[in-house]
Formats: C-alpha cells, sequence, structure tokens
C-alpha cells in the first residue's frame, strides 16, 4: 500500500524512459517528448507512480544526451520547453508523478561555458569553471594523471584553443572527451546548478535522477590510481574505489539541494545514481537531509543467486535503517544489459558484460521472478520501458548502426549500451512496430519483435500482462510498500541457496513472496498461506496431499501468498 502523499516516493514504482527510444511523434525516427505524452496513458494504465525521464536537454546527441549543451533547453529534436509543460499536467492528470535526470558532472564541449574556456587566456574565470590542469613532462606532454575514462583510454585530453593554439593544460573527462568535467569547488558552477533545479521544479517537475551523483567532487591531490590494486569495478568499469568517486566533500552539495528540495509544497524529491563501494557508503548519500533516494547497485550484481541476493536485501535494508531512508531496487537501466538476457543460465552477474543469445525462454522466466520478488521487497522500485515487454538485448546490431561511446573508444572491442536502447515495439508485424509512422528507427530493431509489440501482448498470459497484474496487487495489498520484512527459510529449514522466502507483514493480511531459483519444481513443505496473490509463472499451486496444504512452485518462479 502506497505511503503517505508527500513521502510517495519511499515505495513508488517509477518507470525510465529514455525518450529518444519510447515514441516518435513525426517520424523522423527518434522518439521525443510529443511522443511520450501520446503514451501517458498507457503508463497510468501499466500501474507505476512516476515516470523518470533521460535527458532531453539540448545536446549534441554524442552520448544519448548526457553530454549538455544547454540546460534549459529541449532539444529541437525531441520537442520544446512547452512540450515537457505539456507532458507534466498529462502526467499529473493522471497521479502519475514525473522526474528527469540532471547531468552535474560534466557539461557537453558544445557548452557556451566550454566555448567561453576555448575563447580565453589561461587563469581566465572561464577556466575554473572545469577542471583544468598542466600537463607532466618537460613539454607538458602527459596527462597530469593516469586516470581512464569510464568510456575507456585517458580521462584527460589535450586543452586546443580556438584559434588553433596547443596549451600546455589538458581537461578532465571521465566520460567521454566532449564531456568536460566541471569543477564542483567552484561557487559559480555550484550556484548555476541550483538556479537550473529551480527553473524546472518552477516549472512543475516533480524530482529529479542525479546523473553519477557520486562523481562531483575531485581529490584535489590529483592522485594517481593502481589500477591492478583496484579491482572492484563499477557498473561501467572505472574502479568503485578511486580519487574522483565518492569523496566526503559530495554530500555538501546535496545537503544544499535538499534545502532548495524542501522550500517547494509539496516537497521535491531527488534519486542518486550513486555507486558507492559498500552499502554503508551508499546510505551516506540518503541520511535526511541529502537524497531522498539512490539507486542500489549492490542488488545489480546479485544476478539470480539467492545466497546473493539475500546477502544484497540484509546489507541493504540495515544500512538504509540507520538513516531512516527507505531502499530502492533496480534490475534493467539504459546502461546495462537487460535482465531478461543478463538473468539467464550461463550469463556475467556483472550487468555490463555482453552476454550470449542463450537460454532466452529461461532468461525471460527468470526475469520476471526476479522482478515480482523485487516488487515485494520495501522500499521504491524502478523500472526500465520495454522490461515489461519481455525485451531481450539486441546483440546483433551493425556496427554502422552503433553510436555509443563505449564502441567508437574501444575501436569495437566493447559494443557497449545500444543492445538495451533499441525503440519499443507497440503495435503491427514489421519494423518500426509502431514506434514511428516512418518506416525506420535511430537504432534497427530486430525482425523478430512482432511478438513482443504491445499490441501483440494486450491479451493472454504475457509478460505485459504479468507486470499489470503485479503492480495492481503491489497497490492493492496492505502488506506491501514501505516497512518491514521477515525472511522464512528457517521456519521449514528451505535451504537458502534455492529459495527465498520473506513475509511482509500486516497485522491483518500479512503477504509472503517465494522465489524458486533452481531450474526443478518445488513443493514446500507448508502452504506458507490461503492464496496465491500473483505469480511469475503458471506452475504454482496450493495442493492438498493428504497431510495438510502445501505450496508447489514451478521452476525459477516467484510467487506472492497472502498469509
Amino acid at each position: 500500500m502506497p505511503s503517505g502523499k508527500n513521502e510517495w516516493w519511499r515505495d513508488a514504482v517509477i518507470y525510465q524512459v529514455y525518450p529518444r527510444s519510447f515514441s516518435d511523434s513525426d517520424a523522423d525516427g527518434i522518439g521525443d517528448i510529443p511522443g511520450i505524452l501520446s503514451r501517458v496513458d498507457y503508463l497510468a494504465n501499466l500501474g507505476v507512480d512516476a515516470i523518470w525521464i533521460s535527458p532531453f536537454y539540448d545536446s549534441p546527441l554524442l552520448d544519448g544526451g548526457y553530454d549538455v549543451s544547454d540546460f534549459r533547453l529541449v532539444d529541437p529534436r525531441l520537442g520544446h520547453v512547452a512540450d515537457v509543460e505539456a507532458l507534466i499536467h498529462a502526467a499529473h492528470a493522471k497521479s502519475v508523478k514525473l522526474f528527469m535526470d540532471i547531468v552535474p558532472n560534466h557539461t557537453s564541449s558544445a557548452h557556451a561555458w566550454f566555448h567561453e574556456v576555448l575563447n580565453s587566456e589561461p587563469g581566465s574565470p572561464a577556466w575554473d569553471r572545469y577542471v583544468i590542469k598542466e600537463g607532466k613532462g618537460a613539454r607538458h606532454e602527459f596527462p597530469p594523471t593516469n586516470w581512464q575514462s569510464v568510456f575507456h583510454g585517458d580521462a584527460w585530453s589535450p586543452l586546443v584553443l580556438a584559434n588553433g593554439v596547443k596549451t600546455k593544460y589538458w581537461y578532465l573527462h571521465i566520460f567521454d572527451s566532449s564531456q568536460p568535467d566541471l569543477n564542483w569547488e567552484n561557487s559559480q558552477v555550484r550556484a548555476e546548478f541550483e538556479d537550473i533545479l529551480k527553473f524546472w521544479f518552477d516549472l512543475g517537475i516533480d524530482g529529479f535522477r542525479i546523473d553519477v551523483a557520486h562523481g562531483l567532487i575531485k581529490d584535489q591531490t590529483f592522485p594517481d590510481i593502481d589500477y591492478d590494486a583496484a579491482r572492484e569495478k563499477g557498473l561501467l568499469g572505472a574502479p568503485i574505489l578511486s580519487p574522483f568517486w565518492d569523496q566526503d566533500g559530495v554530500h555538501e552539495v546535496y545537503r544544499s539541494w535538499r534545502k532548495i528540495a524542501d522550500s517547494y509544497q509539496p516537497p521535491k524529491v531527488f534519486c542518486g545514481e550513486t555507486s558507492a563501494p559498500s552499502p554503508e557508503r551508499l546510505a551516506l548519500y540518503q541520511r535526511p537531509d541529502e537524497l531522498h533516494t539512490s539507486f542500489n547497485f549492490h542488488y545489480l550484481r546479485a544476478g539470480f543467486d539467492a545466497i546473493k541476493l539475500k546477502e544484497s536485501v540484509d546489507s541493504t535494508l540495515l544500512n538504509h535503517k540507520k538513516v531512516g531512508a527507505p531502499a530502492t531496487w533496480v534490475l534493467s537501466n539504459h546502461d546495462i544489459v537487460r535482465h531478461a538476457t543478463r538473468l539467464a543460465p550461463g550469463q556475467s552477474d556483472h550487468p555490463t558484460v555482453m552476454p550470449t543469445p542463450d537460454n532466452a525462454d529461461r532468461g525471460v522466466a527468470r526475469a520476471r521472478a526476479a522482478t515480482l520478488f523485487t516488487l515485494g521487497l520495501p522500499g521504491s522500485t524502478y523500472l526500465y520501458q520495454g522490461e515489461e515487454l519481455g525485451l531481450p538485448e539486441v546483440l546483433d546490431l551493425p556496427g554502422e548502426a552503433r553510436q555509443d561511446p563505449v564502441w567508437f573508444r574501444t575501436e569495437g572491442k566493447q559494443i557497449g549500451r545500444d543492445g538495451c536502447r533499441v525503440p519499443l515495439p507497440w503495435s503491427g508485424d514489421v519494423p518500426s512496430y509502431g514506434f514511428s509512422s516512418g518506416e525506420n528507427s535511430w537504432l534497427p530493431q530486430p525482425s523478430s519483435w512482432e511478438h513482443l509489440s504491445v499490441q501483440a501482448q494486450e491479451s493472454g498470459d504475457t509478460t505485459l500482462n504479468f507486470y499489470r497484474a503485479a503492480l495492481a496487487k503491489r497497490r492493492e495489498e496492505l502488506a506491501t510498500g514501505d516497512g518491514e520484512l521477515q525472511w522464512r527459510m528457517g521456519e521449514f529449514a528451505i535451504p537458502n541457496d534455492s529459495v527465498l522466502a520473506y513475509r511482509r507483514l500486516h497485522p491483518v493480511s500479512p503477504l509472503t513472496c517465494l522465489m524458486n531459483t533452481t531450474g526443478e519444481m518445488w513443493s514446500a513443505p507448508h502452504s506458507f498461506g490461503t492464496q496465491v496473490v500473483v505469480a511469475s509463472g503458471p506452475e504454482v499451486a496450493i495442493v492438498d496431499s493428504g497431510d495438510g496444504e502445501h505450496l508447489v512452485l514451478g521452476p525459477e518462479t516467484s510467487v506472492w501468498v497472502r498469509g
């Protein structure tokens, strides 16, 4: 059951829209804001509480919109500010909140501020807005540190002025060279982003998802990194422990931002994309005067492993409880392999390691099971567009179609994130499957997606209807949402490495969730309840075998049982 009106975010289901790939209104093959507006009813009927839209700012689109050239404009290919206002009003009319991305770590190299750098002398105020350092070596021919870009290669590029003069300086770009890092030690940078927040809040946006929330502050000693020792990697491959991630000074930024959010009625909301080395460090971002929620990437890495999943849930809930914050759960997004593919047997648990197309049916079954297990956990859940259709990762995009900087910076050795960003299929039997009235989309869709379209899944036992049912039951059940969780495996000596069972407590209507992670049918020594509420697959039943009722649970299947 949802939390109170002003704390709706504590147990919300939030649906991520990647705008270029959601719905195209003008037949140019690129999704846009009017396209999202045309699908608000679909999202409301799906049962989500909020929509989070990935960047739609003015941008050269060299990194899917995360290279922003103007934070107060909408990219004209995607719409206009007036379209955003119309979308806000339409969503609110359906009681759906609207989030957007903020990208504070860097700008595009096409941003007016960086143009000022290229047209001014060293030491000018424009230079201090970015992280710019002298190179090493007698002729400053080497970068200031050995830091590597998240997108591979050096994280520094030589600074060449607009007149072609090569300086002795280098600028930092933790991501692509077209994304120079801002200097968050600079007061003008901080003031500018506070003003950007207010601009969109005043327009009616309900909250922001903060991109690379852990990356704004850099260690000002700029030490080199021992990459051999830094074995644990973040989602995109950069070491979690590094001088440009998770520095203590970043919390000062978010304390300031929280004051702005709390000045509105009702208060605005922040969710951080935070990659921290431990659940303890992650929870620091969610102290009462900082961010409301943060993505839980530790849960993403647990795969379909019962032991790892339980450890992640326990650690997350324990550390979030210490700061009074809700947990946040996510299985897919625009940066990682879709979980319908990633969770298939034989795939890597790491969410950015490219899989093989093997065991596709079992991947979807596991994805549905993991989703139902996740939706029952205390806290909020983020869904990524297309997962409600069971969309797989597209693994065979041709090289000439790929657009991710990772593809280009590794010279094709890593295929990058385009496979999870392929436009959605809405209807019809040929590409572009109702995504656009034109024949082509900005990334080509597989010819086999006809049966995965929204239209094709409107009736029957489909993944779309499973999501609709699960989200409806999540709203109806008194025990779901924020609150306590009690593991039940010990009650019946269930091995922790095979079946997970937890109860969501409620004095009137408690709920038990079970997930069978094995490939075999499982018969429980107890019914666990009186009624099956919702299941991820067909092989679920409460049966009476003569010695009492038992729950029978199919392989790689989850179920909610009332009681």
